[in-house]
């Protein structure tokens, strides 16, 4: 993008220097010191910016979009981890109030893809509705459609079905090449006609591949393989890697490569340790053609099973880190930062890999049931000050003077057009959990073409800078905003506004700390203390207006000059989480007071039209523009008063009390046949198969594992019948889980029992036989169940999804008797019989192939029970029960399901809520013990059906208390309907296929 010489300033830019200049000679300035100046850089072309329409263009500094630099501010978000699109939107328009102004989504090639050539984004994989509902939500989106995405997702993304190909995946392996070129003509004909550069879309960018690291010749050769059929496909859009630049030139190249960076690493276990922040400096040499990019900076963590919980991980990453990490990275000149995680969501049926539960909460900015915390209120100062200050968009390194206590670090960035300066000041040692106080140098520009100068600040007498533990500020000079001139401030910039009737400036620090801020008049502005206390000098000679105040409530300033009003808002970091900016065509609102406020529209006739949430009932203060008349809330009017700051005034209600119900009325029925000797198996799959192509399966052994007979999700049965001879000592079953899965057996009925937890395909375990057990010279049946935790996440090999899953070997000892094998997981294999909730939502077992998970199924002649339920057998059993719910339509009250009973217990359970498995429960593993129902799969406005098949894997199970816990509540402009997917019908479920 084209940028101004400064040369070419306009007379107010010019006066903003003039101003500044001589408000600095009243203060106290040492002389440039050596190495203080800015970093040498090449003259700016003088020529002036022209239009671009439909561009996404890019240089050293940043992205510019239509011909606009812009400050990427994106958050990663996972819509097949939410499959009720109405909560698309919730958490898109969250994202956007927060201050965001793009979104990451990773397709997931697997959830479109039951089955070899079949594609499906209807319902709840309506990807082309998805982008355009982040277009009215007002967010660019970056699109990573993989073919790998990785994700702590089964397999990694790809579909179950590809484990059958010969070649190796993520190469050009020709069985491989098809596969993804099916996907990518699918996936890249939605994307292709969302792109922004088509006019038609919010799509910026587009990343071939998911960390891919190969820089070989082949691995070049594949990255531009996908790279041209993307082109063909007519993705237009630049391309982003993120592979810490393997792909920066040369074949396969993409135009802007990026770096990931987790720095607290993911072990959530001792949440308040600090690793030391990151140089990049390196990276950003390197990159002399593309901005500093961080396609995924750390967000969260996952948590694995049996781990400490994401309130752990949100508390190793939370506010703290992010002011830390995310200026850090402003200081190095990022101008493009997307955070994986904003919102996590859920691993719901088996789209996790077997590292991870059912929650991914991710300990994000948004939580698993969609509530604001307070990491989120952090994202939002700094993406509404990335948003405001525009210069941050192009800045060279700026020398600077450090902190006079040298236990802090400032760092400092110049725009080389108008020479703003932007600090951060922090710990030198990241991981500092001291309180230091400071004065710091500020670089500021010298008169006359002198070099810059170097200010002492605060000023005033008694006071310092201060920095907490782990903590960072951001900190601004010579900065130009509306037609005010800022000379420098102590306090941080939440955000401004420019308006024809004035304009609003927004600061903040923690509570009780003392600001100063400075800014430059060309005469004696009038100053009026509307709220709280400042005091104020003036110096005639050099028109410099100091204020002075300690952060407390929020303090209201006014500063009038000439007919260009400023109104100053001086808040404390949390006074203002709940003040919220919002564009309007009239120009910007800030809206202070509600839980959140959505979105804004200044209609013609002078309403302000509010939507959004409250948590209570709650004061609202509106600082709208001048033609404002009117404002409603939610459609409702809004009785206004006006204040002294000129912001109007109301009262918003609250949310009502709700009592959710008890469950205590469920029915139960044991739910394993497959046990039994003569449990009719004639309709399952033989396991028949004596070759295959995956590479982990030893040459000229029977072919057990599921994925070779089309079943590649959920828990699977197999039955071995053999002809016994009496020599029989035992069996050495040999099974496929992953981490943290189990299997179970019997023979004839009797349990033999179970096998431990393993990983890949070393989950083997030897079951002595009981001779009186044996039938000999009879049919006798080997029954075995088999957890499937999900596939493995690729490795270096690109083999590791492959690694089987299900039954692998099977053999006696002390005899040779052939075994005839069976095989049964979800119904229908690869042809889901429920198309809706799709092939990650059902295993294999009874209850799940019979319906008794659907509503609808008629349990009236199950037997009555009451929670908790003690069962003493090895084996699966089923409970249900029923309930309503009667919220209001205008109230969004998440919802969890929870289960209390002693770890001492050994089961797990599968959870159903009306139909959807939402839940993966390890009674003595944990940590989860709640789990989210979304609105839109759970009925909030009538009735509901819980299904909980649970898996005893000894003699201690059964099924603990199970209780609804109501996890917040708002008021809302929200509305969600409810996702149309099958209930039980007797003709399709009646019968075994």
């Amino acid at each position: 993008m084209s940028v101004p010489h400064p040369s070419h300033k306009t007379a107010g830019a010019a006066l903003h220097q003039l101003g500044v200049v001589l408000c600095l000679a009243a203060m106290l300035i040492v002389p440039g010191i050596a190495g203080a100046q800015e970093t040498a850089r090449p003259q700016v072309p003088k020529i002036a910016p022209t239009p671009v329409q439909h561009a996404v263009t890019y240089d050293r500094y940043s992205l510019s979009i239509n011909g606009q630099r812009t400050y990427i501010w994106s958050g990663s978000f996972q819509y097949w981890r939410l499959p009720s699109p109405g909560l698309w939107r919730d958490v898109l328009q969250k994202m956007k109030s927060a201050g965001f102004n793009a979104v990451t989504l990773y397709f997931y090639w697997g959830y479109h893809s039951p089955r070899d050539g079949v594609y499906d984004f209807s319902g709840v994989r309506d990807v082309d509705k998805l982008l355009d509902m982040a277009q009215q939500a007002g967010l660019y989106v970056i699109a990573r459609p993989g073919p790998y995405i990785e994700a702590e997702s089964n397999a990694g993304g790809l579909p179950g079905w590809l484990t059958g190909i010969k070649g190796i995946s993520r190469s050009t392996a020709p069985d491989y090449t098809a596969a993804y070129m099916q996907w990518m003509t699918h996936i890249d004909a939605i994307i292709a006609k969302h792109q922004i550069t088509d006019g038609t879309g919010p799509v910026i960018l587009y990343q071939p591949e998911n960390e891919f690291y190969d820089g070989s010749q082949a691995g070049r050769a594949y990255m531009q393989a996908i790279e041209n059929k993307a082109r063909a496909d007519g993705i237009t859009v630049p391309f982003l890697g993120n592979n810490d630049g393997t792909f920066a030139d040369g074949v396969g190249a993409v135009e802007l490569p990026g770096y990931d960076s987790y720095p607290q690493g993911f072990d959530c276990s001792h949440p308040d340790h600090r690793n030391p922040a990151r140089d990049f400096s390196k990276q950003r040499a390197q990159n002399r053609r593309s901005p500093l990019y961080f396609p995924e900076f750390q967000g969260g963590s996952f948590d694995p099973w049996g781990g400490p919980g994401y309130a752990a991980c949100r508390t190793l990453t939370g506010p703290d880190f992010e002011r830390v990490f995310y200026e850090s990275n402003i200081a190095q000149g990022s101008t493009m930062q997307n955070f994986y995680m904003t919102f996590g969501g859920t691993s719901w049926g088996w789209l996790a890999y077997p590292g991870v539960y059912t929650s991914y909460d991710y300990g994000a900015a948004l939580n698993e049931s969609r509530q604001l915390t307070p990491k989120y209120y952090q994202q939002k100062l700094l993406g509404y000050f990335v948003a405001a200050v525009k210069p941050l968009t192009q800045t060279d390194r700026l020398a600077v003077r450090q902190p006079t206590d040298r236990s802090l670090r400032l760092d400092g960035r110049v725009n080389p057009v108008n020479g703003t300066r932007i600090y951060v000041l922090r710990h030198a040692n990241a991981t500092s959990g001291t309180t230091a106080t400071t004065h710091v140098w500020l670089s500021l520009p010298g008169a006359d073409g002198k070099p810059p100068r170097q200010v002492l600040v605060p000023q005033q007498a008694g006071t310092s800078i201060r920095i907490h533990g782990r903590d960072s500020k951001l900190l601004l000079a010579n900065y130009r905003f509306g037609h005010q001139d800022l000379v420098y401030s102590t306090s941080q910039l939440m955000t401004d506004v420019a308006g024809a009737g004035g304009d609003t400036l927004v600061l903040y620090n923690p509570k009780g700390e003392a600001g100063e801020t400075v800014l430059a008049y060309p005469s004696q502005p009038r100053v009026d203390v509307l709220a709280g206390k400042a005091a104020t000098h003036w110096d005639a000679a050099t028109g410099c207006l100091r204020l002075d105040y300690v952060h407390a409530g929020l303090a209201r300033v006014r500063i009038a000059d000439a007919g260009h009003d400023l109104l100053l808002l001086i808040g404390t970091t949390h006074e203002l989480d709940n003040l919220w900016r919002l564009d309007t065509a009239s120009g910007a609102v800030l809206v202070n007071g509600p839980h959140l406020v959505r979105a804004a529209v200044l209609g013609a006739d002078g309403t302000l039209q509010l939507t959004g949430d409250t948590d209570r009932p709650t004061a609202v203060e509106v600082f709208a523009p001048a033609a404002t008349k009117a404002v409603t809330w939610n459609d409702v009017d809004v009785a206004l008063t006006r204040t002294a700051s000129g912001s109007l005034e109301g009262k918003l209600a609250g949310p009502m009390p709700l009592t959710l119900p008890p469950l205590t009325q469920w029915k139960f029925k044991a739910g394993a046949p497959e046990i039994a000797l003569r449990f009719n198996d004639a309709k399952w799959i033989r396991a028949s198969r004596t070759s295959s192509n995956n590479p982990f399966l030893k040459a000229g052994q029977p072919v057990l594992d599921e994925d070779a007979y089309g079943f590649h999700n959920g828990d699977v049965w197999y039955r071995g019948h053999f002809k016994a001879t009496g020599k029989e000592k035992g069996i050495i079953l040999t099974a496929g889980t992953g981490a943290h899965g189990v299997f179970t057996a019997w023979l004839n009925g009797h349990y033999l029992g179970r096998g431990a937890s393993g990983r890949y395909i070393d989950n083997t375990q030897y079951f002595n036989i009981d001779p009186a057990d044996l039938a000999a010279g009879k049919d006798n049946v080997v029954s075995v169940l088999v957890a499937n935790m999900g596939h493995e996440e690729n490795d270096d090999s690109n083999k590791a999804f492959q690694q089987p899953r299900g039954l692998i070997s099977a053999s006696w000892a002390g005899a040779s008797t052939p075994v005839a094998w069976r095989v049964q997981g979800n119904r229908g294999g690869e042809t889901p019989i429920d198309p809706v909730r799709g092939i990650y939502n059902n295993g294999g077992l009874y209850g799940e192939r019979m319906g008794w998970s659907l509503p609808g199924y008629p349990d009236a002649k199950w037997r009555g029970v009451t929670l908790p339920n003690a069962v003493n057998r090895p084996g699966v059993d089923w409970y249900r029960t029923t309930f309503k719910l009667d919220i209001p339509a205008d109230q969004d009250v998440p919802i969890a399901l929870k289960i209390d009973d002693s770890p001492s217990r050994h089961y797990r359970a599968l959870i159903f809520i009306n139909g959807w498995q939402f839940g993966r429960y390890d009674n003595a593993l944990g940590p989860q013990r709640a789990f989210v129902l979304p609105p839109g799969l759970l009925n909030p406005h009538g009735d509901n059906t819980i299904a909980i098949a649970s898996w005893s894997t000894e003699h201690s199970g059964g099924l603990g208390k199970v209780s609804l816990v109501e996890l917040g509540s708002e008021r809302t402009s929200l509305r969600v309907k409810m996702v149309q997917a099958p209930e039980y019908d007797e003709a399709v479920y009646a019968q075994e296929h």
